[in-house]
């Protein structure tokens, strides 16, 4: 029986991996453009895309589609500019556990560790709106912790954007717009987005700057909806209404969706400008300034009519004669608005000789990140009233390192150590107050605070690591991670308690090594191993913004995760233009896994040490040029994850189950064709099987809200050069108009259509 997943192996569709470069087994080289910023000196797997494979080949309208065809990753966006909610999960964690993966551009760490995943209304996704696709020059990932380089959040992958840095002068302007029809409960609506973006750069002399701008306006389809069990309706006198939809639970039982909430219209607008200075030929200063402004408003909208046919939004309601109450605030109603910095400045020097270094800083600054919404009910709530207003105004990180390259004279080569220091620091601020006045413009009211939670958390490490060529046809790369971790200032203050945590640290080490082997000019065999130590973050130690009675609590005392990762990989040269392929099985052990679930004997939640996880997986790509289509690039890639929950004394009932989000299944694929210099044809295809939202895997009805599906969708693009300096592109997205959910809907089909003038 041939299964849509092997339908897809056996297309042969094509990662894209590296058209603009020339690979070798060993290692990789680029020709043309920037290179890759990653440790290529590490015998582990990495795979990469370019600029050019990104405008031709993928409908990328926001940084995080740039990874979409990659082996074993996916991101969880749900419409164009989604900021708070696009996680990327990787081959052993999910789309809950952001902070198992480190995102960087140009060195700069856009991954949000101020906490994970998403937790009472706070996001803590990589901050993908400060880079966007036009200004990429490539992507590149690191699978494992394989490297001394990074902190254990690598356990997962590390991704590195390079951006746009010009030789000579340069101009470009581009546009987008995108339609998503979107049907749900019943509702039938059209979600449009726009995008506009333009770049100017040169290099004179010494001196080298890039100034880049660009503005986002998109509709997201609804995220939440409103629901009552049937099994809760009571006999009453509520209103009648009508317009309910039915449904099941991801428990199987009935219900009713009374309507939508979280329906984001979303304007954003991006600034980066870089600026590099050649001191003398082999040393650079460089600085970058990014800045991001969002701003957001969410609209629900009821299903629920009286009988004159208005909305109903509140009150007690009587559904086919079952009576519900609902709350004020049922049908939530928010005002977002956010401007975030982003600096970083770089001193290295790239003599090529025996000794090289660099000092790198960084600081991301939530200047301002406020989130407004009413307590009266709709739709009053519009024209103004009581509200409340939840802030995290003053958080963010920042970063230093310092890190020096030795190739020891006399060794012809053999090694090259590096080594480094640095600190990362986090400070996070919740503060929660109901407004003076109105909700849409009030100011947070000192006298009548809700929660205010917070704390800071910082690592200090030195790594050091040596790649040592120690035969012609083999070499090694041993590293080392030393961290000392502090958490201080925890504080928690709500409705049920005040609390100041006491200060806390912990010391690790995480040893790493690596081997490969040429067996032959066209086999290469790779092992790698290594020790990651994942960190508490500030949001998991003191970030719940409501009180125990509401739901959530606090840990000041978790454990960090602590984790042992392991890969070995085959990768064949076919010969002929059959392609290169590559197989690698990977095993994890994680232990005191940070998850989220209920505490024993209650109905509160919080973030938990889960005694034991294990993955055993294997992860097969393959990509080629067509022997007999020049012109035709494919190839495909499959991962396979056993993802078992092994020890968990705070829930016995989730031994043995599957983890969270890591589905048994993944699959990518990509084909690409161009039948003359002009047009590039793209057809695509991504695979996921069947995933769990709970620790004890409860949630059986994975094709509704609340529920993660399996799901199977297929993309197309056609991209042409229409003069030297005039490009466009039409897509469209999930064309078979696959219906999927991780938790919230994921995007139905969706029609891009793109112009860019380049100079």
């Amino acid at each position: 029986m041939k299964s849509p997943l092997m339908a897809l192996v056996l297309s042969a569709a094509a990662l894209p991996c590296a058209a603009a470069e020339e690979k070798t087994l060993d290692a990789v080289t680029v020709d043309g453009g920037q290179a890759s910023r990653l440790p290529t000196q590490i015998p582990a797997t990495i795979e990469g895309v370019t600029r050019e494979e990104i405008a031709t080949r993928i409908n990328a309208t926001d940084s995080e589609d740039a990874l979409k065809y990659l082996p074993s990753l996916m991101v969880r966006k749900r419409y164009i500019g989604d900021y708070n909610h696009a996680i990327l999960a990787t081959r052993s964690s999910g789309t809950g556990n952001s902070v198992r993966s480190v995102v960087y551009a140009d060195g700069i760490l856009l991954s949000n560790f101020l906490g994970n995943g998403i937790a009472n209304g706070t996001n803590y996704a990589p901050r993908w709106g400060l880079v966007t696709p036009e200004e990429i020059e490539r992507v590149d990932v690191l699978y494992g912790p394989y490297s001394a380089q990074y902190a254990g959040n690598s356990a997962g992958a590390v991704v590195d954007y390079v951006t746009r840095m010009p030789e000579k002068f340069e101009a470009h302007v581009g546009a987008g717009y995108s339609s998503a029809p979107t049907e749900l409960f019943g509702s039938d609506r059209t979600f449009k987005s726009w995008n506009t973006s333009a770049s100017l750069g040169n290099k004179s002399s010494d001196w080298s700057w890039w100034l880049h701008l660009n503005r986002t306006d998109s509709e997201g389809p609804p995220q939440t909806f409103v629901t009552a069990l049937r099994s809760t309706g009571k006999p009453g006198s509520g209103t009648p209404v009508t317009g309910a939809a039915t449904g099941s639970n991801v428990n199987h039982q009935p219900w009713y969706v009374l309507g939508t909430g979280t329906q984001y219209h979303t304007t954003q607008d991006h600034l980066k400008a870089k600026l590099a200075w050649d001191i003398s030929p082999t040393l650079r200063a460089s600085y970058t300034l990014g800045w991001w402004r969002n701003d957001s408003k969410g609209r629900p909208q009821s299903f629920l009519r009286d009988a004159n046919g208005q909305s109903v939004y509140s009150g007690a309601v009587n559904v086919n004669g079952s009576n519900f109450t609902l709350a004020p605030t049922a049908f939530g109603l928010t005002n977002d608005a956010q401007t975030h910095w982003m600096h970083g400045l770089l001193l290295k020097s790239h003599t090529g000789g025996t000794f090289d270094w660099e000092l790198a800083a960084s600081l991301y600054d939530y200047a301002k990140d406020n989130q407004r919404a009413p307590t009266t009910s709709l739709p009053t709530a519009l024209n103004g009233g009581a509200g409340t207003l939840q802030s995290m105004t003053g958080s963010g990180w920042n970063t230093f390192a310092a890190k020096g390259i030795w190739r020891p004279e006399g060794t012809q080569g053999a090694h090259i150590v590096e080594f480094g220091t640095g600190r990362d620091a986090y400070k996070l601020r919740i503060n929660k107050s109901n407004v003076l006045g109105d909700w849409r413009g009030g100011a947070a009211n000192p006298q009548s605070v809700l929660s205010d939670v917070g704390g800071k958390t910082e690592t200090r490490y030195l790594w050091a690591q040596d790649a040592w060529r120690f035969a012609p046809d083999w070499k090694a790369v041993v590293g080392l991670r030393w961290e000392d971790w502090e958490a201080r200032q925890g504080f928690t203050q709500n409705t049920a308690q005040t609390l100041n945590h006491a200060s806390r640290s912990e010391s690790n080490v995480s040893p790493k090594a690596a081997v490969s082997w040429q067996a032959s000019s066209d086999t290469l065999l790779r092992a790698a191993i290594g020790r990651a130590v994942r960190y508490p973050t500030t949001g998991e130690l003191y970030g719940a913004t409501s009180g125990g009675e509401l739901g959530f609590i606090n840990d000041p005392n978790l454990r960090p995760e602590k984790s042992w990762t392991g890969e070995l990989s085959a990768e064949k040269d076919l010969g002929n233009g059959m392609g290169i392929a590559r197989a690698t099985l990977f095993h994890e052990r994680l232990n005191d896994a940070l998850i989220s679930q209920l505490v024993s004997g209650t109905t509160i939640s919080r973030v938990q040490n889960v005694d034991r996880v294990k993955t055993t997986g294997i992860e097969l790509a393959y990509n080629a040029q067509s022997v007999w289509l020049r012109s035709l690039d494919f190839g495909a890639s499959l991962t396979y994850a056993n993802s078992r929950i092994v020890s968990n004394p705070g829930l016995p009932s989730s031994e043995g189950k599957w983890q969270p989000r890591v589905p048994r299944w993944r699959a990518t694929g990509l084909v690409s064709y161009r039948p003359d210099t002009r047009w590039t044809l793209t057809a695509a295809a991504r695979y996921s099987g069947r995933q769990f939202n709970t620790l004890d895997n409860s949630d059986t009805n994975a094709d509704t809200y609340f529920g993660t599906s399996k799901y199977f969708v297929v993309d197309l693009r056609a991209h042409a050069r229409l003069t030297r300096e005039l490009s466009a592109a039409i897509g469209i997205d999930n064309v078979n108009n696959e219906r999927y959910w991780s938790f919230h809907p994921m995007p139905q089909r969706t029609y891009t259509a793109s112009l860019r003038w380049d100079l």
